[in-house]
């Protein structure tokens, strides 16, 4: 089992790394990649971008602990993380998740599982950069 953990400022690049690269997929039948891109309205406000805040290395190792935790219960074969930390814009990836398993059904709970851990455990924090009036009440 790889488990790769990454956190580097602004945005994730578009294309990332080859697939042999960036993970061991050799032995999977599903290779799934989910990306979380930063979206124009933040609970109906107009945002320009999002900063991120981390509280390292307490991310980084909470990232680890939680990939290597799913990856072992769910029989992954392999876990890519990327996040950012600091300022991505609008239509940027501020969030990279790839997951490699033997089967497809195993893969896709993975991803979701893991987003709703991350959210939960991990210490990132996002701000949104509202737009010129656009901000709350």
């Amino acid at each position: 089992m790889t488990v790769r953990i990454h956190i580097s400022d602004g945005p994730l690049p578009a294309h990332p790394e080859p697939r042999n690269e960036s993970i061991d997929c050799g032995a999977a039948g599903a290779l799934v990649c989910f990306e979380g891109i930063v979206r124009e309205l933040e609970q109906g406000h107009r945002v320009v971008a999002l900063d991120y805040e981390v509280y390292e290395p307490m991310a980084t190792r909470e990232l680890q602990r939680l990939a290597e935790e799913l990856a072992r219960s769910a029989g992954l074969l392999a876990l890519s993380v990327e996040h950012s930390r600091g300022r991505v814009p609008v239509g940027k990836c501020a969030f990279r998740l790839r997951v490699a398993s033997q089967h497809r059904a195993a893969a896709l709970h993975a991803v979701a599982a893991f987003i709703d851990r991350l959210k939960q455990d991990v210490p990132i924090w996002k701000h949104p950069v509202y737009a010129e009036g656009s901000e709350p009440a």
